[in-house]
């Protein structure tokens, strides 16, 4: 491998490693992201019929 293929390869895993971490670290540290998750009220027919009986 050339000097700048191997500088190009560690500047590439550097970029991803670094962006993966920062996301991990935002995920991690950001308070009260739970209230801000929203679902989609699944109801199946299954959950129908045990509600009505």
């Amino acid at each position: 491998m050339t000097t700048a293929g191997l500088l190009v390869m560690l500047l590439s895993v550097s970029i991803v490693v670094s962006l993966f971490s920062w996301c991990i670290w935002k995920v991690l540290t950001t308070p009260h992201e739970t209230e801000k998750i929203h679902s989609m009220e699944f109801e199946t027919p299954d959950i129908r019929q045990d509600k009505g009986s």
